[in-house]
């Protein structure tokens, strides 16, 4: 058995352009990551309440504080701006491309941190947090898309999955800065932490001003020649090479032959990642650092994995092992809710909890996302997924305080809530199973071929591809638009023979002569 991620012998040029720029676009991460990881330290901090506190709550020593409704705000208002975000991607994105499309979101990003670090009031920072969540929510719709339209097949699942990894990072970043600026008893207390996201914004603006544009969207525009030194600066192949004329041909017959359909996908929309797992449970700073630290090192083996064992095993058993350990927290916690043995079983479990989800569901949730949608429509799927996502974050975000806490209007669920969260994990696992088909080692444009000849998820892993859509090209529109695919390559074939018998027969008449 092979350990390493290894180019094929059978592909030509060099994949590290591609990788590097994939890794770096990945970058895009650190901001959200970042921006959500600090908001609950920010709002623990002890200046932070004397500056925005309204005097509508304070806290069990007496000092000042904001109400449930007030951190819920906060807190999931960056998520309704996400959503809002990804829904506008797609039209912007497929107008000003993938790679422009993310310098001018990171500046929407930068505005939002601008009223974040300007604020002293409560309505100024929301809205702060509401425009640098409508930067994100744009971001993350279009930076999966990118990295799926440079990223050679055999690595690209790994280097998709850095998104989630680059969140992670900056989930634990954030974490850290928290700690080192909390006991300020002046504005850097939260400014600092706020500000440091212009830093984020700038490296992403900086690298983005250098990269390339992907191949495929420069096809999407019917820009073939731009798609040409695109794809031979990410291969590191000359212009001309036959391996580029190739690649570019698949690409572009592929498109035609999805406009020649009128294509209306009908492929599932994948749900978001499952709820946070310390949602219910009161988090020190230490608590904080140790879930961030497992996030971030469980994260790896899943950018490796998932190009050796593929999407559909990793999520499936990633879903399962959730599920197992939410309900152990929510049984534990139910039937011994202040017990020092029950509450070391909960911190482990929470861990055990954030191994299987950032191993799995975590980094290929993006992976899957990216690569399942046909070209004509894959900015807006990609899209509405996102967009799902960042809306049940939302919901969830909102409703957990009114679900978790004790007092008036609030349902007192305490560690009950985990059983909610463990039969959301149990709902993945079997849409895993009927819905998602397996993609790994497929190109683009042959997971197209995957969705229109297997018509069951389960049996997708024995799928092997074998149509040349410049072959199919050739046999017309008309035929494209009234045969299956598989009808249609069965023609091309057929016309294929026919050509190379009459060549043969040539040949031998003429060499008989």
């Amino acid at each position: 058995m092979k350990f390493g991620l290894n180019k094929p012998d059978n592909v030509a040029g060099s994949a590290a352009p591609a990788i590097a720029i994939g890794c770096f676009v990945a970058f895009g991460g650190v901001l959200f990551g970042y921006d959500t990881g600090t908001i609950g330290g920010i709002l623990a901090m002890p200046f932070w309440l004397q500056t925005f506190s309204t005097g509508a709550a304070v806290s069990a020593t007496g000092g000042p504080a904001i109400t449930a409704g007030q951190s819920s705000q906060i807190v999931s208002i960056l998520s309704a701006g996400t959503f809002f975000g990804a829904l506008g991607s797609a039209p912007l994105g497929d107008q000003l491309g993938r790679r422009l499309g993310l310098i001018a979101f990171t500046f929407v990003f930068i505005f939002g941190v601008i009223l974040q670090t300007a604020a002293t009031a409560i309505p100024l920072f929301t809205a702060g947090r509401f425009f640098a969540g409508f930067g994100v929510g744009l971001i993350s719709a279009l930076i999966p898309l990118y990295q799926s339209e440079c990223l050679p097949k055999w690595i690209r699942g790994s280097v998709v999955g850095c998104y989630q990894f680059a969140i992670t990072v900056g989930l634990f970043i954030a974490a850290i800065v928290d700690y080192a600026t909390h006991d300020r008893n002046d504005t850097g207390s939260y400014r600092i932490p706020i500000a440091i996201q212009f830093a984020w914004a700038l490296i992403m603006i900086t690298g983005m001003l250098i990269l390339p544009e992907t191949p495929r969207y420069h096809i999407k525009r019917g820009r073939h020649g731009q798609a040409l030194k695109s794809l031979s600066r990410l291969r590191r192949l000359d212009i001309n090479h036959p391996g580029i004329i190739e690649e570019i041909g698949e690409i572009q017959a592929n498109h035609e032959y999805e406009l020649s359909l009128d294509l209306h996908t009908k492929r599932p929309t994948f749900p978001p990642p499952p709820p946070d797992p310390v949602s219910g449970i009161s988090n020190a700073f230490i608590i904080t650092v140790i879930t961030d630290v497992v996030n971030v090192t469980s994260t790896i083996p899943g950018l490796y994995f998932v190009e050796k064992w593929g999407r559909r095993p990793l999520l499936l058993y990633g879903a399962i092992g959730m599920f197992v350990c939410q309900y152990i927290v929510a049984i534990t916690g139910t039937a011994d809710p202040n017990g020092a043995v029950a509450n070391k079983v909960l911190i482990a479990f929470v861990c055990f909890y954030i191994f299987f989800f950032a191993s799995t569901w975590g980094p290929i949730a993006w992976v899957v996302t990216g690569e399942i949608f046909p070209l004509k429509a894959r900015a807006k799927c990609l899209s509405m997924t996102t967009a799902t996502n960042w809306l049940l974050n939302f919901a969830i975000g909102y409703m957990t305080p009114y679900l978790v806490n004790s007092g008036p209007g609030n349902a007192n669920l305490q560690s009950k809530v985990f059983f909610i969260w463990g039969g959301f994990c149990l709902i993945c696992a079997f849409f895993v199973w009927g819905l998602i088909y397996e993609t790994k080692g497929l190109s683009l444009e042959q997971v197209d071929e995957l969705y229109a000849k297997e018509s069951k998820a389960w049996r997708s892993a024995r799928f092997v591809p074998t149509v040349s859509f410049a072959e199919v090209q050739d046999m017309g529109h008309d035929a494209m638009r009234s045969q299956s695919l598989a009808d249609v390559e069965a023609g091309a074939l057929r016309k294929k023979s026919v050509v190379q018998v009459g060549t043969d027969g040539l040949a031998g008449l003429a060499e008989k002569y």
